[in-house]
């Protein structure tokens, strides 16, 4: 049966890389793996359950609601206030406007935690302002796409409520286990773009400066979001709400800001319901498929072999974690976030198991590796989405700007490793 659970996996590598989506070659694979190892009547009867039960889950249900929370942000123009404000405190600074975007998109996450939609979103508003001021291409794209990536990291994040769903895992020390490798990872993002700029000014020229009356003014206009940030945090960890009850929470608070700032109006919560039903159901069909195949290989015995066979090489800690980074690195090209996650913890959790990481803190690892993923040649999802935003942009000087980031990023993995406590030293508060 390992047999097939081999051609299986390899089969839907193929439809991925010939350009079937993720649902599509998930699903296809698990259906007719199953239907060879047992029957078609089986097949049908996991499929009802695994719809019912695991499609049907309450916690899915903050998947939408956090999404929504960003759209609507976006759409009302709240998120242009963000960074005008962010803008006049760190302008003035060499790369100044890059780093804005970088701490941007990292307050955006805090309400959002979608790194497509945080890409989408912050290119159409940085964007002008980077080029009125002649950012270098490179930089500038670079910045807005990588800095996308600190929304999947930051809480909310829907990386992490895929993996506490996949591994019954705490999604609220999930959550708390991102706090700080965001930042970390943030004030790396910013280091790096102050270090280019004050070797080569031309690259991130300083923008106008303004008065400490005018940033303290600014201030207003992040306000509302840090009393969501407040609300919904706040509130999963003092025992007030589940997640699923902190994101209704968070879209009633959203709501009621855009009600009181005279931003609420059909046009906009249209649009916004529209491209939340679009990424949901994407979400949510990788996460149903994705769990058909997580049957399928345990009904073929794979997973227990992979775990058996690591077992027999006798393995170091180190030498798993970097097979697995390699093996994520390689995956990046092809998948993205969900379709990573969905398709590889079923594989590595039990090896987890075996080695007693803890799973907190490889849920951290495993999302800052699919972040890397998304910038990755030669599918990087981010990338893309940048490029739609900005087509005078060549997709080569994108992949360019961002391969320093992703290194970052691969700074940040080695970091946690060395110290877990920077994922490990807040959710240890809450256990």
């Amino acid at each position: 049966m390992t047999t097939i659970a081999v051609v299986g996996l390899l089969t839907m590598v193929l439809l991925l890389v010939v350009g079937v989506p993720v649902t599509f070659s998930l699903g296809v694979v698990a259906v007719v793996g199953l239907s060879v190892v047992t029957d078609f009547s089986v097949v049908t009867q996991q499929a009802i359950l695994v719809v019912n039960q695991t499609g049907m889950d309450f916690i899915l249900i903050c998947i939408p609601l956090f999404v929504f929370m960003g759209k609507m942000i976006y759409h009302t123009g709240i998120a242009k206030e963000l960074f005008e404000c962010i803008q006049k405190w760190l302008g003035f600074l060499p790369g100044g406007l890059a780093m804005s975007t970088v701490v941007t998109c990292a307050a955006f996450g805090a309400v959002t935690g979608s790194s497509v939609a945080s890409v989408a979103t912050m290119s159409t508003i940085i964007r002008p302002e980077l080029k009125r001021y002649n950012y270098d291409d490179a930089l500038s794209s670079g910045a807005l796409t990588s800095a996308g990536t600190l929304a999947v990291l930051i809480p909310p994040s829907l990386g992490f409520i895929t993996y506490g769903v996949l591994t019954n895992t705490s999604i609220g020390g999930l959550f708390l286990a991102g706090v700080i490798p965001g930042i970390t990872l943030t004030l790396l993002y910013c280091a790096y773009i102050a270090i280019r700029c004050i070797i080569n000014p031309a690259l991130g020229p300083r923008a106008g400066g303004c008065s400490w009356f005018e940033r303290l003014i600014s201030l207003k206009g992040t306000l509302g979001l840090l009393l969501i940030f407040a609300l919904v945090i706040g509130g999963i960890y003092g025992g007030y709400f589940t997640p699923t009850e902190a994101s209704g929470a968070g879209v009633a608070g959203v709501l009621l800001i855009c009600i009181s700032r005279g931003r609420l109006s059909w046009a906009a919560t249209r649009d916004a319901m529209i491209d939340t039903g679009l990424v949901s159901a994407m979400i949510w069909g990788i996460i149903v498929s994705g769990y058909l195949l997580s049957r399928f290989l345990a009904v073929t015995g794979a997973s227990q072999s992979l775990v058996d066979w690591v077992a027999a090489m006798g393995l170091p800690l180190g030498g798993f974690l970097i097979i697995t980074t390699v093996i994520y690195l390689i995956l990046g090209m092809l998948l993205d976030m969900f379709g990573m996650l969905i398709l590889t913890i079923p594989f590595f959790f039990p090896l987890t198991l075996y080695y007693q990481i803890d799973p907190i803190w490889f849920g951290t690892y495993a999302v800052i590796m699919c972040e890397i993923g998304l910038l990755t040649p030669p599918v990087g999802v981010n990338v893309f989405v940048m490029h739609d935003m900005a087509p005078d942009i060549p997709l080569k000087t994108i992949f360019r700007g961002v391969l320093p980031f992703a290194g970052l990023n691969m700074a940040q993995v080695l970091l946690i490793t060395v110290f877990p406590a920077l994922a490990l030293w807040l959710p240890s508060f809450v256990r």
